[in-house]
């Protein structure tokens, strides 16, 4: 079901997604109604992901990353096109976040342009992503935005374009002229969380086909192996993963790996029990972080870091591979370094971005 707020029905976006669609449509006047009625369901977060409501976005499109409190962020930007996903991952942080959470997508586009002109016209760079409150491809069969974006940026050599799914929705991707200012990006898990936590995602190796084929089609890569699920025989279950990766595509076309273990507010705990009463992932050995997200305990994740990323290193040497969400203690214990040692973070991968996509900016100009 697809509702239209009533002061976007004639917006040539909202024209061109209901034209696309077989779905039923209704115009409403406002969605506090449809909100209430989301909330009433049973379970008004698979209730959310069955409707789809195209809004105006009144607020910035652009926005930073929010990070975490006393650990280390990536200085990411958020470009945020739409909210919450149709796929239902146990683990997901979004099923919290939003109140209720309901498939949105904003039409306004060209607002959305302005302000990437605006951030263009700064010559600094970037790195922006439309992954954080939805994931970037699931409405590929109905848009055309990612392709317009890719395109706008591969216009400009500053700024790079992370698009971060679970899909195999790369097929609109084929033939634009990108200019390796876009990459595209999976969240890889093992095999065993991808059946039992990660419902109406693609498989590993359907995840991995793609990535082999966007990189014929000259696009970069980064991988995202978060969250991480500890459980007895993990690290070699994650090695196999990692194996299979370097076997599918080529390590020097690899932008960035990043790393982080699963972690959660303590709201989503009831959440997971409720929607997914066959889930162990909230049972681990937990402690509340700095944050007040519970975490693995400290050791516990070091360990696994350290082993992880000696054997992506033992692959692939020069990889850039990063934190998500890490304090610097855990950096010092598992890499021998900390981002500060390195210029912090942000520069780490900025430099990384340079070098694989080819922006001609002066880094240093950004600090």
């Amino acid at each position: 079901m697809i509702y239209i707020e009533k002061d976007i029905e004639n917006h040539p976006e909202t024209l061109k997604i209901t034209s696309a669609s077989n779905a039923k449509i209704k115009t409403i006047e406002n969605a506090e109604k449809l909100f209430k009625q989301i909330s009433k369901a049973s379970d008004p977060i698979e209730a959310g992901k069955k409707v789809l409501l195209l809004s105006k976005n009144k607020g910035p499109f652009l926005k930073k990353c929010p990070g975490t409190k006393n650990y280390l962020c990536c200085g990411y930007k958020i470009l945020h096109l739409a909210s919450f996903c149709t796929m239902d991952c146990s683990y997901c942080i979004l099923q919290a976040y939003f109140h209720p959470p309901i498939l949105i997508y904003f039409v306004n586009t060209s607002d959305m342009e302005k302000e990437l002109d605006e951030l263009f016209a700064e010559k600094k760079i970037y790195r922006i992503g439309t992954g954080e409150f939805s994931d970037s491809l699931i409405f590929e069969k109905y848009t055309n935005t990612s392709a317009r974006l890719i395109e706008k940026f591969g216009k400009q050599s500053h700024c790079v374009l992370e698009l971060k799914t679970k899909t195999v929705n790369i097929k609109k991707l084929q033939g634009l002229n990108h200019n390796r200012k876009t990459i595209i990006s999976w969240s890889l898990n093992t095999e065993k969380v991808i059946a039992e936590e990660e419902k109406r995602t693609a498989s590993l190796d359907a995840r991995l086909n793609a990535a082999a084929q966007c990189e014929k089609w000259g696009y970069p890569l980064a991988f995202h192996f978060d969250p991480v699920i500890i459980y007895k025989d993990c690290e070699k279950d994650y090695k196999k993963v990692i194996k299979k990766l370097f076997q599918s595509v080529s390590k020097d076309n690899i932008v960035w790996i990043s790393i982080g273990t699963f972690r959660y507010i303590p709201t989503l705990k009831k959440i997971i029990e409720n929607r997914f009463k066959n889930s162990k992932i909230i049972y681990g050995e937990f402690i509340k972080g700095l944050d007040n997200k519970m975490r693995y305990f400290k050791p516990i994740r070091i360990e696994f870091y350290k082993k992880i990323i000696d054997y992506i290193k033992s692959i692939a040497p020069n990889v850039l591979i990063y934190f998500c969400m890490e304090d610097e203690q855990v950096w010092q214990k598992s890499f021998g370094f900390t981002p500060e040692q390195k210029g912090g973070l942000a520069l780490m991968l900025d430099k990384s971005a340079k070098r694989h996509c080819g922006l001609k900016q002066n880094i240093m100009e950004n600090f």
